[in-house]
């Protein structure tokens, strides 16, 4: 099975008419670092994922083919 590389699509909204009284430049430049913390981590995790599935595979193709796991 090949693997299949996703793309992310961002879209970009323009400032609400309304403007936000609870939320502060702070609260929001925390969640926004929390958002990229979170997808940097995903990233992070698959990559690792995918290099410990191609060392199995690797694994696969050298042992005999007689052997059973």
């Amino acid at each position: 099975m090949a693997l299949k590389r996703d793309r992310i699509s961002i879209e970009v909204f323009g400032p609400t008419a309304a403007p936000e009284p609870a939320r502060n430049g702070a609260n929001r430049a925390d969640e926004a670092v929390l958002i990229l913390a979170r997808l940097i981590g995903r990233q992070i995790a698959r990559e690792q994922f995918e290099r410990k599935i191609a060392l199995e595979r690797r694994a696969q193709k050298k042992r005999p083919a007689g052997e059973d796991a």
